[in-house]
């Protein structure tokens, strides 16, 4: 038993020495896109409450990004309203499909996302993964750069910051970042793939309805394929800082409780 503990003992140094006292010079890492290091890292919901951290991005046209998502497999959200909401609740209560169903707002640069994309799990729009994304003022090679958080919508539940029903969130948003990056590979939509330094590691942090999310901290940016023509995918890896940070994170983050999951 005092092994166990001295062994708990020293991954949770490990991790709090990596994590914390050496980010600086392993965690940041922007050298294949500098412009994202001052730009933001968290969502907000409307009462100004951190939501779900930005995962993913993207450089592209907006069409492009609408015809890559769609050859993905993934449908644009529709706008909320009345009668979208009323569609949405009788989905849930007699298992109706609703591919299209809106994603409720977050803000970035102090506006709601510009575009919601989803792909439905079941018969139900209680389940699906969704990505929301946001054309942020940076062009990249005359395409513009969009940063974007994707996540898994796992049931209906409270907010427990408003008390109003809402989407609860798997835990794992490494997954659905992987996914949705994924789906494009195959799919042949991205020209570049590499990341960059997101939120930083945590094994136990919350979104602004109380879910309950843990991540590597990193942030998968992919490249449109030009005209959405496919063709070879360059693949740039992480520096090797990073990767032993990413090492020490899959080895810590399993030794947390998964209770709140």
């Amino acid at each position: 038993m005092k092994l166990f503990l001295k062994v708990v003992a020293f991954l949770i140094f490990v991790y709090w020495f990596v994590a914390y006292a050496a980010a600086p010079f392993f965690w940041k890492h922007y050298e294949n896109q500098r412009e994202l290091e001052n730009e933001p890292k968290w969502t907000r919901t409307a009462e100004g409450i951190q939501g779900d951290p930005l995962n993913v991005g993207f450089v592209g046209t907006p069409d492009e990004i609408l015809k890559a998502l769609k050859n993905a497999g993934w449908a644009p959200a529709d706008r909320s309203s009345f009668r979208s909401d009323l569609k949405i609740a009788t989905g849930v209560l007699f298992k109706r499909s609703y591919p299209t169903a809106p994603v409720s707002l977050l803000y970035l640069y102090s506006r709601p996302q510009d575009m919601a994309f989803e792909k439905e799990v079941g018969d139900s729009p209680s389940q699906r993964h969704h990505v929301r994304l946001w054309q942020t003022a940076l062009l990249i090679e005359g395409r513009s750069l969009w940063l974007g958080a994707a996540t898994f919508d796992k049931g209906i539940g409270v907010n427990r910051n408003t008390g109003k029903f809402t989407h609860h969130i798997d835990a794992n948003i490494d997954q659905e970042r992987d996914l949705l990056m994924n789906d494009l590979r195959i799919t042949k939509q991205l020209s570049e793939l590499y990341q960059v330094t997101g939120r930083g590691p945590s094994v136990n942090d919350y979104n602004g309805s109380h879910d309950r999310y843990y991540t590597d901290g990193e942030m998968t940016i992919g490249w449109i394929s030009p005209g959405n023509h496919g063709g070879a995918l360059e693949i740039k890896p992480n520096p090797v800082g990073i990767k032993m940070k990413n090492s020490v994170y899959s080895l810590f983050k399993n030794w947390v409780p998964k209770a709140h999951e």
